[in-house]
Parts: structure tokens; sequence; C-alpha cells
């Protein structure tokens, strides 16, 4: 999804836990059963949950559908990435 000015805005749909849509992805990091990590236009994006597999993506579009249980939702601060330059873990998880 584009903003006027051009630039991919970042929107996430949640479907009762069950299922989400997210737009404005630039990149996944990581994914497995439990965990999903992706950089979006407003920062890193943490995942949690069980069962969790990554339907339709496409970075093209900076779209991704994840099914599964979603436990939690945690951003990392995009400002406080670009200053640090730790890696993406250290900067979810510090």
């Amino acid at each position: 999804i584009m903003s006027e000015t051009g630039v991919k805005e970042h929107k996430m749909l949640v479907a009762g836990r069950k299922s989400a849509q997210i737009f404005g992805v630039n990149d996944v990091k990581s994914f497995d059963s439990a965990l999903v990590i992706l950089s979006t236009e407003q920062g890193g994006l943490l995942i949690k949950g069980e069962n969790l597999h990554v339907g339709k993506l496409s970075l093209e579009k900076g779209e991704i559908d994840i099914d599964g249980r979603i436990d939690a939702l945690q951003y990392s601060d995009k400002t406080s990435v670009a200053k640090r330059g730790e890696s993406l873990l250290a900067r979810l998880f510090g």
C-alpha cells in the first residue's frame, strides 16, 4: 500500500489471533513455526506464536500473510535501530 507521498505504508490486520495480513514489509529476517521476524516501514516486528506459517509473501508489494496462533506482536524502534548498529535480534530482544 502506497501513501499519497509514494512511501509504503505500514498496516496490519489481525483476525481472531489466527491470521495476520501485514503491509509495508521490507524484508523477512527469519521465520519458523514459533517466531517470525520482519523489517517494516515502522521498524522491526517480532511475531510470536505457535504453528506459524508464512502464506502469501510479496516483498515487491511489501505484503505478507501469516497463519497460526498469534501470541505476541512486538516492535523495535526504527530510530534506535539505525543509531545502535546492533544485529536485528539484539535490537528486538534488548
